[in-house]
């Protein structure tokens, strides 16, 4: 397994090829969710991801304070469905955590997923809500 963490102006053409095909792959047609990916926030974050041999495995991205959010923010958070199962979700999130540094994270995260965000330190702020027809929850996690 291979860690990548590169910004924007880092990424070659082929890793966001493969960044895309993958969060396409994942939300768009496996939850069968339309939805605008390209949302904006891409050339202001970091983008961590894991890679096997086989490709890439696991992705998220870290943005700024004051981008989306007033907190860092971790978002886009997948694993392949190959590696679901593996731990690799949780090495990715610790990973992504450890790279905001010691300040406070929030996440949009999809509802039936909040119990893995609390192991990792996150805390639910907000009632569950509609996002793209999937039911969310907005946690946040102290410094």
């Amino acid at each position: 397994m291979q860690w990548h963490d590169r910004t924007w102006q880092e990424l070659s053409r082929d890793e966001l090829y493969a960044i895309i095909q993958l969060r396409e792959a994942v939300f768009v047609v496996e939850q069968a969710c339309a939805y605008q990916d390209a949302d904006g926030h891409d050339p202001s974050a970091r983008h961590l991801w894991a890679a096997d041999a086989g490709g890439l495995v696991a992705y998220c991205r870290l943005i700024p304070a004051g981008v989306k959010l007033p907190e860092v923010s971790i978002g886009r958070v997948i694993c392949a469905r190959s590696a679901r199962g593996t731990g690799l979700g949780r090495r990715l999130m610790q990973r992504a955590i450890a790279a905001c540094g010691a300040v406070p994270i929030q996440i949009g995260a999809q509802a039936h997923l909040e119990k893995f965000y609390g192991d990792l330190g996150f805390r639910r702020i907000s009632e569950v809500y509609d996002e793209d027809g999937i039911p969310h929850v907005d946690m946040l996690r102290p410094p």
